[in-house]
Parts: C-alpha cells; structure tokens; sequence
C-alpha cells in the first residue's frame, strides 16, 4: 500500500535519520553485480561516506582512493590482492589503509556496510596497515560500568587511526548515561532490535536497518526498548585535533 508520503526519515542541520523504506539505490563507479544505499556523504556536510553494499555472487566493490572500513551484516565477502587472501563471515570486518589495493568479493548474496573517508596523517606517527578481524572475536567492554551496556572496538585505539568502529548492544531498557554533546560526528546503522533516540530536540523511534547522522554537537542520547536487545555499529572520527 502507498505510504502516501508518510515516513521516519527526517533530514535536519545536525542529524539525519533514514529508515529503509526511503533508501535509494544506485551502482557506484567501479562496482561489479553490487548496488549501493549511499546513507551519507561530503554532500550532506560529512566528512565521511558511509553506505550499504548489496552484491550478488562474484559480485564486487569498485576501488577507492580513501581509507575503506567493511563489515558483513551478512553473507559473506573475499578480501583479495596478488599477495593475500582473506574470507569474512557474518561479522567479519577489514580496515583497508589508503593505496593499498584491495579486491572485495562476495562469495553468494551478501550485505556490507562500508565506511570511507580521506586519510588524515599525524606528524612523527605512521599510517595504519591492512587489519581484518570478526566482532566475536573482540573482548566486549562495559560502558562506564553498566554490564547491559556492551561495546566492542573492531579499530585499535592507536594515534595512526583517525577513525574509530564499534558495536554497541544494549539489554532492554538500558540506556546511555547521559545527553552526549561532542565535538565528533557519527555514522550508525541499526544492526538489531529498537529504541527510541533523542538527537537535537527530537525523539525518534528507531529499529533493525535504520541509518542515523549526527553531526558534530548534536545532542544526542538512546534508550533501547522491546524484549531482545539492541544493537548498532557506529563511527567516529578519533585521535585527531579539531584544528585538523
């Protein structure tokens, strides 16, 4: 049935939440057998792009002058050039340093959510190298103390990275701590589950597959609600003066 213009999409100055029913595809440069959900970008005032990669078998991504971050949300992608070879699985994730060719391609129908953005280098420390790693293999952490509050940092959290990745999974009705207002941007996708999100003086509800961008400042705070928990993947740029 017609939505007849009805959605939970919203585009504000400071953030932007796009639910599934809104998104739009399109092939990007490069891509074989793959369609792009472009969910931010320089165009909107990011920094960053972030979007989901939908590929068919064999299909693969086009390649990139940035650094690529790539998670599988689900099937599965092979991590390829003349000198290695790597499979990830539901989970998995690759960091790809700027001008390091690297061939993704999926091995049946897969999902992934990528994250690329120019590389910002820092005197007197070096540039990252290639990292693959899987979400269950990273120790999950507290936040601040609360056990129904989870994080998993897939980035190292070293000064050549100027870009952070983690999960984030939430019982039902824990909650941040406090409204955030910070000098960092953030890309999240909703992986699992719902809540309800505050950001600018608005209150969304939220659920599984949902895009939000917060741009720099934007208060912003979640509660997660239902009966399964709630979770999301979510950057930010890290290690790095504002001055740039």
């Amino acid at each position: 049935m017609h939505n007849l213009g009805h959605t939970r999409s919203a585009n504000r100055r400071d953030h932007i939440v796009l639910t599934p029913d809104t998104f739009v595809r399109t092939a990007l440069p490069g891509m074989q057998a793959a369609t792009a959900v472009v969910h931010i970008s320089p165009a909107a005032g990011a920094a960053f792009t972030q979007y989901t990669a939908e590929l068919e078998p064999g299909g693969t991504l086009g390649s990139t002058a940035a650094q690529r971050f790539v998670y599988v949300l689900s099937g599965g992608a092979d991590l390829s050039n003349e000198n290695s070879f790597r499979s990830l699985s539901a989970g998995g994730y690759a960091y790809v340093p700027a001008g390091l060719e690297q061939v993704v391609t999926a091995n049946g129908p897969t999902r992934l959510a990528v994250i690329e953005k120019a590389y910002q280098p820092l005197a007197d420390v070096g540039s990252p190298g290639l990292l693959v790693g899987s979400e269950n293999e990273v120790a999950s952490i507290a936040l601040m103390g609360d056990v129904d509050l989870q994080v998993r940092s897939l980035l190292p959290d070293r000064p050549e990275f100027d870009f952070a990745v983690n999960t984030m999974t939430y019982q039902p009705g824990a909650t941040l701590s406090m409204v955030e207002i910070h000098v960092m941007e953030h890309g999240l996708l909703m992986l699992e589950g719902g809540g309800i999100y505050r950001l600018g003086d608005a209150w969304y509800p939220v659920t599984t597959g949902d895009f939000i961008w917060m741009a720099p400042y934007c208060p912003q705070w979640f509660g997660a609600l239902g009966k399964q928990p709630a979770k999301y993947l979510i950057y930010k740029d890290w290690n790095r003066h504002p001055l740039g």
